[in-house]
């Protein structure tokens, strides 16, 4: 990896891997090294190469098979002839180890806590804060709570300690607040909360306008004539995120005058997705069919219910309709299958990162109040929603 170049990382190893191609070095339909390799390869993190791998997905260089890996798509050598690929001097030297050396100005430390790094939600967000941390002249250290309240506090106290210049943080799923949060707060510690605030407590924030969201997305199963409609979510513990989808939902029924129904609120699911399909809390529900249409409170469970339906023989969008909240795929909006709500959490992680560079760089700014952002929600449209058909 060449450690001069400006070019992000992910760029880098994205950037070797078409020259290879180009170079025909490995051809169509061949799998190119798993993740770890590549981790190792290059001396980079798991984030790093999955923005890679997700980018030449999204590009149509490789494709992705679940359980196996990626492989060159057909016809990738051709993109060599419209794409700037790296030159064989260049691909030397990404292919170098990084060898690390004192620098003559260490860069401050900004720190993320944040649940878990699992879906693509999350690498899309992470993604978002590193571009602006780096470009604002800090590194970004990352540490995952495992949605653990301990672990979170342990976080924090830790970060404290090495005394970073700023802290992002998406807090855990929980009934109260963690004292920590708040103690930063008392202390005037430099801190950006990400997805969810705390109801009372003035701090700074992005989150995602989720009453509106939760709106528009009932507004487009109705206008497809579905009117049992059921919401979804598995949070294990209450959240500010899940009360106000609730909400939403719930307002936009009412505005059609419908009335609530309590069976279709299952918003205390608990799921093993690792567990055989037929355990699932959710496969005698949509067997017995009696919501045409769910609103998933997260991407995960959606595919877990396109998954449920399928098992039971079920078409997605002509027998159900599925919309989720944040896309599951890789490649973006425009190679989903799925009807989903867009909070755009590329843009939710520049801006939060971009308010705590800020409050930490410009301290007229810490002292003007503070920024409070909640970020408008899109709707969008692909194939897991189609108008309602009786059964």
């Amino acid at each position: 990896m060449n450690q001069k170049s400006r070019k992000p990382l992910y760029l880098q190893i994205q950037h070797y891997y078409k020259n290879e191609i180009a170079l025909e070095n490995v051809k169509e339909h061949e799998m190119i090294p798993p993740e770890r390799e590549i981790m190792e390869h290059f001396n980079v993190s798991r984030i790093t190469v999955a923005n890679a791998l997700a980018g030449l997905a999204k590009d149509g260089w490789i494709y992705r098979v679940p359980g196996k890996g990626s492989f060159v798509q057909e016809g990738a050598k051709q993109l060599a002839d419209s794409d700037d690929v790296v030159s064989q001097s260049e691909q030397k030297q990404a292919t170098e180890p990084i060898l690390f050396s004192e620098p003559s100005k260490p860069r401050q430390l900004v720190g993320l806590v944040i649940p878990t790094i699992r879906d693509y939600f999350a690498l899309r967000l992470v993604n978002g804060i590193s571009e602006m941390i780096e470009e604002g002249g800090f590194n970004l250290v990352i540490m995952m709570t495992n949605n653990s309240k301990d672990k979170e506090r342990e976080a924090i106290r830790e970060f404290v300690r090495l005394q970073v210049a700023g802290l992002l943080i998406f807090p855990v799923d929980a009934e109260t607040y963690n004292d920590d949060i708040l103690e930063l707060k008392m202390q005037s510690f430099p801190f950006v909360l990400i997805d969810r605030y705390l109801p009372g407590v003035e701090t700074n924030y992005v989150v995602s306008d989720n009453i509106y969201a939760a709106q528009i997305a009932v507004s487009h199963l109705w206008d497809l004539r579905h009117q049992q409609i059921a919401i979804c979510s598995d949070s294990a513990l209450p959240t500010i995120s899940v009360e106000e989808r609730v909400k939403g939902y719930m307002d936009a029924l009412k505005e059609k005058g419908a009335l609530i129904n309590p069976s279709f609120l299952l918003t205390d699911l608990t799921v093993d997705y690792a567990a055989d399909i037929k355990a699932s809390p959710l496969y005698s529900i949509i067997e017995q069919r009696q919501a045409s249409a769910y609103i998933t409170l997260n991407a995960r469970l959606g595919v877990h219910i396109v998954r449920v339906a399928n098992d039971l023989g079920l078409r997605v969008p002509e027998d159900i309709s599925v919309l989720t909240f944040d896309d599951p795929s890789a490649g973006g909006s425009e190679n989903s299958m799925y009807t989903h709500i867009s909070q755009s959490e590329r843009l939710m992680g520049k801006q939060a990162a971009q308010i705590l560079l800020d409050i930490m760089t410009k301290p007229h700014k810490a002292h003007a109040g503070y920024q409070m952002k909640r970020l408008q929600p899109e709707l969008v449209v692909r194939q897991s929603t189609s108008a309602y058909n009786s059964f």
